[in-house]
Formats: C-alpha cells, sequence, structure tokens
C-alpha cells in the first residue's frame, strides 16, 4: 500500500509538471530540478543530467523518455509509467479541447495575447534549467571547452547531433582518462 501511494504521489506530482508548465521538455527537466534535485535531494543535479542526456539520445521525446527514465530509477517499470502517464493526461485533455474549439480559440485576441505572454515566460525558465545543470554537470574543466566545442559545430557549421556525441564520448574518455592517470601518478609519488 506505502508503495501504491509512492507511486500515486509520483504520478500526481508529474501530472502537476504536465499542467502548469509550458515550453516543452527544458522547462519540465527545470521543475525536475527544482524538486526532486533541490528541495528533495532525491537525485543529484549530475544524475539529472545524466537522465536527461540519456533521454535525449534516445528515439521520442526527450522529456517522456526522461519522465520514464526518473520514474523507472525510482519505482521501477510501474514508477516510470506513472511519471509518463502523469505527464502527458493534462496536456492531451487541454490539446483535446483547444482541437475542439480551435477556429473560437483562433480568432480571440485575448487568447493570442496571453500566449504571447507565456512565450516570454518560457524562454527564461529554460535558461535556468540550463544554467541550474551546468553548475555541476562537468567533472573536469575540460568539458566546459568541449561543450563550447560542440555547440560551435552545431551552430556554425551544422554539423549532425550524432557525431557531436561520438565527440563528446571521446573527448570525455580521453578526459577522464588524463586526470585517473594524473590521480595515479600523484598518489604513486606520495
Amino acid at each position: 500500500m506505502k508503495r501504491f501511494r509512492e507511486v500515486l504521489t509520483l504520478f500526481l506530482q508529474f501530472m502537476q509538471f504536465g499542467l502548469f508548465t509550458f515550453g516543452g521538455g527544458w522547462s519540465i527537466v527545470a521543475q525536475m530540478q527544482k524538486l526532486y534535485v533541490e528541495d528533495k535531494h532525491v537525485i543529484t543535479s549530475e544524475e539529472l543530467l545524466d537522465l536527461t542526456s540519456v533521454g535525449r539520445s534516445l528515439p521520442g521525446t526527450m522529456i517522456g523518455n526522461v519522465a520514464m527514465l526518473y520514474g523507472y530509477r525510482v519505482y521501477g517499470v510501474l514508477g516510470g509509467l506513472a511519471c509518463v502517464f502523469g505527464m502527458i493526461i493534462p496536456p492531451m485533455a487541454v490539446l483535446a479541447v483547444i482541437t475542439h474549439f480551435y477556429t473560437l480559440f483562433q480568432q480571440n485576441p485575448w487568447v493570442a495575447a496571453a500566449m504571447g505572454g507565456v512565450r516570454t515566460a518560457v524562454v527564461p525558465i529554460m535558461l535556468s534549467a540550463v544554467l541550474g545543470m551546468l553548475k555541476s554537470a562537468f567533472r573536469y574543466a575540460p568539458c566546459y571547452l568541449v561543450m563550447l566545442l560542440t555547440l560551435g559545430l552545431y551552430l556554425f557549421l551544422d554539423v549532425n547531433c550524432v557525431y557531436l556525441v561520438l565527440i563528446g564520448v571521446a573527448c570525455g574518455i580521453v578526459i577522464a582518462e588524463y586526470y585517473e592517470r594524473k590521480g595515479d601518478a600523484g598518489r604513486g609519488a606520495h
């Protein structure tokens, strides 16, 4: 019974994310950062970044994958399903209503103004998620250079994301190996 209540709580938390978070996956990651990393200390910022990285690497929507991975990590398959369904039910219901009344909403100046306001709020929410993860994202300082390199390759040379991930993997292995050897050499000298 306790496990059922915990999974139900997880379902309701993700239902709240789905209902009150605008701006897509990154704004939900920001809410997860606030609730599970900063407030409840269920996971670390680095673990959330790992979930997000894996979620972006898998087919499907990033936030759906992150929700499933987080729920699975906490309560297994049932937790994963609770997170995914909790997150998608509210937007699906809202979208069903909006779709039904689309032509009325499309012409309404109040709705258009409200959506403009929502868009202005989304950017800071997404930026706060990114900045929150950057604070503890990398174990080694050269990883920030790799991040800037891959960002530049993506923005200015339109390099495919698959190649960027492979570059990140290769650089991560080289950097970790360098620091591991440096640490081992330092310990051997003492």
